[in-house]
């Protein structure tokens, strides 16, 4: 794998933050979560960020975190489930290693999100798999950034990461 970064992208509720730190573990690479580390910076949830500046705003500090990142090497990130709406974050973070889209049925990831209330900016407590799923049928085209796919719904997180860890050695023949 050498220094590239490794980029999780997907839908929130897929599991990038979870897979990404594990996965950083295993391969004794630096991990970053930019949702956290937005909240860190601004000092906000990204759940109050939104309430308060609203998604443009929002957007703006993912897209300087992006470019960010894109400089620094041997990193997982898992990056925001909005960070494929702007095309220039992920022309950054693509530059600077291998992306993989992580998946998930939309019921598998309206259970996880429903656990993780309140956490969720764009997920408005009415919503339901049917609404997750146009919303992920409206994201399609945007998801073909990634090299590879990783479906995670039914698997733990060790089972994912094995898969990615079966990818990246391909990508290193």
């Amino acid at each position: 794998m050498g220094k590239k970064n490794i980029i999780l992208v997907g839908f929130m509720g897929t599991g990038k933050s979870t897979v990404g730190w594990r996965l950083a573990q295993r391969l004794h690479m630096d991990f970053i979560d930019m949702d956290k580390e937005i909240e860190r910076i601004t000092g906000l949830t990204v759940s109050d960020f939104f309430r308060r500046h609203g998604e443009v705003r929002f957007r703006s500090e993912e897209r300087v975190l992006a470019a960010k990142l894109a400089q620094k090497e041997n990193m997982v990130i898992a990056t925001g489930g909005g960070v494929v709406l702007q095309q220039e974050n992920i022309q950054a973070l693509g530059s600077s290693g291998i992306i993989i889209r992580l998946e998930a049925s939309p019921e598998e990831i309206l259970n996880r999100v429903n656990r993780k209330k309140g956490t969720r900016p764009l997920l408005n407590r009415t919503m339901n798999a049917e609404d997750i799923s146009a919303i992920l049928d409206k994201r399609e085209p945007l998801y073909a950034c990634a090299r590879y796919r990783v479906y995670t719904s039914g698997k733990d997180v060790e089972e994912v990461v094995n898969e990615i860890m079966d990818i990246l050695k391909q990508e290193d023949r």
